[in-house]
């Protein structure tokens, strides 16, 4: 009986070491995955107010006829524009809205024989162009495509010449509408580049020349476009921020 109670405290006693040897051959678990979200993409935010300038191009067509309706002549004027323009963006999403105001010097002439006033050289010169447009956008991070439409206002000056000598003159501020588009890019977070193509109609409007020669009226009808290209600095809302 003694026997066997010494053996089963050997036994006991040797458990501890039997059961550490176990664990020892047998390999530790591996880790558990730890799975991390990535954070979200920042994008270009194109909401804030900006001011630049611009240049292009300038192509008008101009249709001259007297008030009983006969027609004295048609002119194609060409010529270069430089200005600057004003605005502000908000962007919802991918979509931009926007209001902006532009203006731009031109001093382009044109000028044609008059077929009803023989002898007479009828000029007229586009000295600038305005307009007032809200524009609708949408932007691929920093690439924005947007069309606009609004209101538009441009001087001229009208001149008819008889010998080589002004006879009569007028000028004046004529109003109508435009239509146009473009895209933008933002090349930093303030600094962009566009371009854009804008169509400008102002209609038919009574334009009555005062001087050495009789005063008389006539009627001129006018279109326009103009292709430019130009640099905006953004302020206000500026920056990345966008998700």
């Amino acid at each position: 009986m003694k026997k066997q109670l010494l053996a089963g405290a050997a036994l006991l006693a040797a458990f501890p070491g039997l059961a550490m040897a176990a664990d020892l051959a047998r390999p530790a678990p591996a880790p558990a995955p730890v799975y991390t979200k990535a954070p979200p993409m920042m994008l270009y935010s194109w909401t804030g107010c900006y001011v630049g300038g611009n240049g292009g191009g300038l192509w008008a067509d101009k249709t001259v006829t007297t008030v009983p309706g006969v027609a004295e002549g048609s002119v194609n004027i060409s010529g270069g524009v430089i200005g600057a323009q004003v605005g502000c963006n908000y962007q919802m999403s991918n979509w931009v809205i926007g209001v902006q105001g532009d203006w731009d010097w031109s001093g382009t002439t044109g000028s044609f024989n008059d077929t009803f006033f023989a002898g007479q050289t009828d000029s007229i010169k586009v000295k600038s162009l305005a307009s007032v447009t809200g524009r609708l956008g949408y932007a691929w991070d920093r690439f924005l495509l947007y069309a606009k439409g609004g209101g538009a206002w441009e001087t001229d000056d009208y001149n008819a010449t008889f010998g080589g000598l002004t006879a009569s003159l007028t000028g004046d501020t004529r109003t109508g509408w435009t239509v146009g588009g473009g895209g933008e890019y933002a090349f930093t977070d303030w600094l962009t580049g566009f371009v854009e193509y804008d169509y400008y109609d102002f209609g038919t409007r009574s334009e009555t020349l005062v001087g050495t020669l009789p005063t008389f009226t006539a009627n001129v009808k006018e279109t326009k476009s103009v292709a430019k290209a130009g640099l905006n600095i953004k302020f206000g809302g500026w920056g990345p921020g966008r998700y």
